[in-house]
């Protein structure tokens, strides 16, 4: 009985090592995701420690990679030395995943404040005619988000831009993908997007921030049936001198 328990910690360790293989690629994938996303919204926050959880959870990525190897070589070796270094380094990422959680949480908080403070300037510095970094990041969120001025198409009548412009119309970005011949006139309203940008960006970004979250919640609770396994045969081979190989059905003294 025992000797069975024992043989399916290893098949299932080995099995958790190819999966830490995957999981290593996921969260690459994953905070390289939040780095581009962010990177379409960065005008609408100054914090740049906001990235943090994303910059740590792409290093964890990378470590994920270089543990799976070490827990199969350690696994099939039946190597105590490597299962120990398996182990607290699998504690030390487990740790750092439970920060990671933490720092999401955080940010994603802080997300409201940081765009309710930097909107306005944002809306105030674009140029329609001459288009720069905000221009193009307005416009960008308003194709994207389907949403036009901070609150709704009025805001755009407080800007620098509508002053300047003396056309009594929005920029082209706030005109409904479904109108035709639309020239963002605030005279047809049904022809704008009705909801105001503000509110979106902030539950775009905080969407972002959750799967930053989500993912660091679920590979750490693999990463500690992983460090269960590993303790498991870690144990077993500590008290018995005759021990079981994986590979070879022989023994390992």
């Amino acid at each position: 009985m025992g000797q069975c328990g024992i043989t399916s910690s290893k098949t299932v360790l080995v099995f958790l090592n190819l999966i830490f293989w995957a999981a290593a690629g996921i969260l690459c994938y994953v905070g390289a995701y939040v780095f581009i996303t962010y990177d379409d919204y960065d005008h609408f926050f100054e914090d740049v420690y906001t990235l943090i959880p994303a910059v740590v959870i792409i290093a964890v990525g990378t470590l994920l990679f270089i543990i799976g190897l070490i827990g199969c070589c350690a696994t099939i070796r039946e190597s105590r030395c490597g299962l120990a270094t398996f182990v607290i380094i699998l504690l030390l990422v487990f740790i750092t995943e439970v920060v990671v959680v933490v720092l999401g949480y955080v940010y994603r908080a802080k997300v409201e404040d940081e765009v309710d403070r930097t909107i306005t300037r944002v809306y105030d510095e674009y140029n329609g005619t001459y288009p720069d970094a905000a221009s193009r990041a307005i416009d960008y969120v308003q194709r994207q988000l389907h949403c036009c001025g901070i609150h709704n198409y009025s805001d755009w009548v407080k800007t620098r831009w509508y002053t300047e412009a003396k056309n009594n119309s929005v920029p082209l970005s706030c005109c409904r993908a479904s109108i035709n011949n639309c020239t963002g006139s605030i005279s047809r309203p049904t022809d704008l997007y009705s909801e105001g940008c503000e509110a979106l960006v902030v539950k775009k970004l905080q969407e972002i921030m959750m799967y930053v979250i989500w993912a660091a919640l679920a590979f750490a609770a693999i990463q500690l049936l992983g460090m269960l396994c590993a303790c498991i045969v870690l144990c077993r081979r500590s008290r018995d001198p005759v021990y079981e190989l994986l590979i070879t059905g022989g023994t390992y003294a």
